[in-house]
């Protein structure tokens, strides 16, 4: 039995591998760019956070995300950490559960999976831009770069739109909706946001420890603590890629109450401001050790105390509004910053359409999905690459069994 699989990225591997575990299988793997693996290895700052301890209690989004449920239990983290030990690769976990190969190299992970592909009954073709697929009698048909190929079953693994300067593209949910697979909205997430207040120019590169809450207007839509990083057109870093999912999707008055202090309460940061009122150090200072120089200088112009005067001169009305700034500072968010710069795409093929106990098609036997392209999507933090793992290898492993 011959099983295509299209895209070689985290999932299209993971289902090779499964797939040429069962007997008499042969595997073609098919990859449009010249190498395995890119968008995988630029994941987690070329450090690859490939997994998350918490990934089996939940993480992951959708109109269906209980589909997840079978694949992420079946293939669960401590299965998944087991699997890429017998690949080679050696892993550590850090704060809140991530996970990272021991080497701290994206390419670790790439490479281990790399080697696994490197069977005689898979064959990996490389620079193929799959054109057209057909269902015929007894199988697929792949065509492309003016080559046709025959298979008996067919998994689509082409990953999503995000990241389209890694590869990111629409081939996935084009194909399936060439067989009738219905799609969803595709939105970035994990993603920057942009913001129209002048502060975040003034603070470029600027990085804080902070709880953030986004609302639209008095309601809450999503709330993360975590590091936060300033840009010249809004607001980065985990703690913004947590919160970013769907951030700005409808009309309405978006921004972010940021606490850059959250280990403290704003009583506790008001009395030590008002310590420094028997210092001889201007406003500019006023928070000098306590947050960053350029963030204490902006807060204390976005509190509207005047720079260049003592500390000293300060009423108790001036350094509550400066413990207020420092404690929810009101940032408006107007879009997120795009899906090229967006590390996961919210959205896809309709997992209804799919079986979740095998991940085949309802609607075309024989063919199957994994990964990115599904209605599917994880938080930040390793749970997009474990339902990558996890829905490859389930996919992969059925396709391989003989009906």
């Amino acid at each position: 039995m011959v099983i295509g699989i299209i895209g070689a990225g985290a999932s299209g591997m993971a289902a090779a591998i499964s797939a040429s575990e069962c007997p008499d299988v042969n595997v073609i793997l098919f990859e449009r760019q010249s190498r395995v693996g890119r968008k995988l290895q630029a994941t987690g700052n070329g450090r690859c956070n490939l997994s998350n301890l918490n990934a089996d209690k939940g993480g992951l989004h959708g109109q269906n995300s209980d589909f997840a449920r079978n694949a992420m239990s079946r293939y669960d983290v401590e299965n998944t950490l087991a699997w890429f030990g017998e690949l080679g690769l050696y892993t550590v976990s850090e704060e809140m559960g991530r996970v990272y190969p021991y080497s701290d190299q994206a390419n670790s992970v790439v490479d281990v999976l790399r080697f696994a592909l490197q069977r005689d009954n898979i064959r990996l073709i490389t620079g193929f831009e799959v054109s057209k697929v057909k269902k015929s009698d007894d199988g697929f048909r792949v065509e492309g770069n003016g080559e046709v190929y025959s298979c008996d079953k067919l998994i689509i693994a082409c990953g999503g739109l995000a990241g389209t300067k890694l590869g990111g593209s629409m081939s996935g949910y084009q194909l399936l909706r060439s067989f009738g697979h219905h799609i969803t909205k595709l939105r970035p997430s994990l993603v920057q946001l942009k913001s129209s207040w002048s502060g975040c120019a003034a603070l470029k590169g600027v990085r804080a420890n902070c709880s953030i809450s986004v609302f639209n207007g008095d309601m809450l839509h999503a709330k993360s603590i975590g590091e936060l990083q300033f840009t010249e057109y809004g607001l980065s870093g985990p703690v913004v890629f947590e919160v970013s999912r769907d951030a700005c999707s409808t009309k309405g008055n978006w921004h972010c109450l940021i606490d850059l202090l959250p280990a403290m309460d704003e009583q506790m940061l008001l009395q030590l401001l008002k310590k420094r009122r028997s210092s001889t150090l201007l406003t500019d200072e006023l928070f000098t050790g306590i947050l960053h120089n350029r963030l204490g200088r902006v807060l204390t112009q976005t509190a509207g105390i005047r720079a260049g005067v003592p500390i000293s001169s300060l009423r108790d009305d001036e350094l509550r509004a400066a413990a207020a700034a420092a404690k929810a500072l009101d940032v408006v968010v107007t879009e997120p910053l795009g899906m090229e710069h967006a590390q996961v795409t919210a959205g896809g093929a309709v997992t209804d359409e799919f079986d979740p106990l095998t991940m085949e098609s309802r609607l075309v036997p024989g063919l199957y999905a994994c990964g990115e392209v599904l209605d599917i999507d994880g938080d930040c933090g390793g749970y997009n690459l474990q339902w990558a793992w996890s829905s490859g290898r389930l996919a992969g492993k059925n396709a391989g069994v003989e009906k």
